[in-house]
């Protein structure tokens, strides 16, 4: 099936400081949509592995829900890269560096209604330089799981946040790959 799309006129509803709401008007095939669209800045989540074949992970809390275990993760500020975010939250969340990225996957969390793209790495390599450098509105604990471990919470419904679901299982997938 070709289709065909045509974007016709955006009307800002909401700005907020972390998103906008749109509403998009477009053509699709001749048949008129009109969609609300949450516009949000890109993000990045880092599957941080030590030596020990252990993930550096994040205990923090996220309203409405409580605290969350997962792996550290930011927004990407204007002007910077994907990868020089994810170089950046590991060390301010954690106190950790690490000597080798490598890109997992990228993706759309809330595709459908949401231009977010979340951009997932692995990090190796890990050095503790600092202790963590926390924004005044971040509650952090970090705390290292085994890699195995951290699949099984998964699969047992332990483990909430996507990103960290997705990270974990893509690199386990390309691990078998």
């Amino acid at each position: 099936m070709n289709l065909v799309f045509m974007k016709i006129k955006k009307t800002k509803k909401y700005k907020g400081k972390n998103i906008d709401v749109a509403l998009y008007e477009t053509r699709l095939n001749g048949t008129k949509i009109s969609q609300e669209i949450v516009e949000q800045g890109n993000g990045v989540a880092i599957l941080a592995i030590n030596d020990d074949d252990e993930v550096i992970t994040v205990n923090e809390f996220r309203y409405p829900v409580g605290y969350v275990l997962e792996i550290p993760a930011g927004n990407v500020d204007k002007n910077e890269t994907p990868l020089k975010c994810a170089k950046r939250e590991l060390l301010e969340e954690t106190g950790y560096k690490a000597k080798k990225f490598e890109h997992l996957i990228k993706f759309f969390p809330k595709l459908g209604y949401n231009t977010q793209i979340i951009d997932c790495y692995v990090a190796t390599g890990l050095v503790k330089i600092s202790e963590p450098n926390l924004d005044e509105n971040e509650f952090i604990t970090v705390k290292k799981i085994k890699f195995k471990k951290l699949l099984n919470m998964i699969k047992n419904d332990k483990i909430s946040a996507s990103y960290t679901i997705c990270a974990a299982l893509t690199y386990e997938l390309k691990k078998r790959l």
